[in-house]
């Protein structure tokens, strides 16, 4: 049975999911990504909003939401099962890298003295001092998690297509993206990740710049919010923390839904 703890952080976010309140300003664009019965890998699914949105805008999908934290993999399932929406999600308690096995989740306390959940990173041992380098904490909260690469994790599933990859790790996207080549060459997947400077270089030796090569390289085409408009962009925004971007490759433009993206990539 679900601790009160689990019980309060789901109502919270199912009810938000009810009245489509607090998400992030990306999350309108999904509708004009998804249409028909897309396979989506969701990495870093946390409650499973994102996860929500999906089903809504794509009855038909097919989701798998990966979660590190095992108190909120408890949330992401109660959330599932209260939206009736357990068939199409399929939650795996994991963190995704370039290798397989077994890393510490760091969670920080933050100054408030509530938990930084939505701030937690894995790493191979705990950190001394400063848990990050962009946030104020007053302690840590160090837990095991079990590793996977998406390349493995599909292999061994039978997940044939991937059609959409939404992430949000903390700066671990480059390794991330690292086990999942196989299927972004494969597939090439629409993708929206969140993209952090500073925790990729300080905490996992990588770079924003690395990551935006990645999808460059292969032909992708990138987009970001700047205010309310939707921008090209060949490198990530200065001076923030972390952003959103979404990665569209040319040849998937075509069977794209008709909506804003559609139209960029015909231009």
């Amino acid at each position: 049975m679900a601790s009160l703890r689990v019980l309060g952080h789901a109502f919270r976010a199912w009810r938000r999911n009810m009245r489509w309140a607090k998400h992030e300003p990306e999350t309108p664009y999904l509708a004009d990504l998804l249409s028909g019965s897309p396979v989506c890998l969701h990495v870093g699914a946390s409650d499973g909003r994102h996860s929500y949105v999906m089903t809504q805008v794509a009855p038909d999908a097919r989701i798998y939401a990966f979660e590190p934290s095992a108190f909120t993999f408890e949330v992401l399932k109660t959330c599932l099962a209260w939206h009736g929406i357990g068939r199409q999600v399929t939650p795996i308690h994991a963190a995704v890298s370039d290798e397989a096995g077994e890393l510490l989740l760091v969670t920080p306390k933050k100054t408030s003295g509530r938990m930084g959940r939505a701030y937690a990173y894995v790493a191979a041992q705990a950190p001394e001092g400063k848990v990050r380098p962009d946030l104020e904490d007053v302690g840590v909260e160090v837990q095991p998690t079990p590793v996977v690469t998406l390349d493995d994790y599909c292999a061994k599933h039978g997940v044939e297509r991937v059609d959409f990859i939404r992430m949000d790790i903390e700066g671990a996207e480059q390794k991330a993206l690292k086990g999942a080549e196989a299927i972004i060459d494969r597939d090439r997947p629409h993708v929206l990740i969140e993209i952090h400077p500073v925790m990729l270089a300080d905490r996992f030796g990588g770079s924003a710049e690395a990551v935006v090569d990645l999808f460059r390289s292969r032909g992708y085409r990138m987009f970001a919010l700047n205010g309310d408009r939707l921008e090209e962009r060949t490198t990530v925004c200065p001076d923030v923390p972390w952003k959103d971007y979404f990665f569209i490759h040319p040849t998937r433009a075509a069977k794209l839904p008709d909506g804003v993206f559609k139209a960029r990539m015909a231009a």
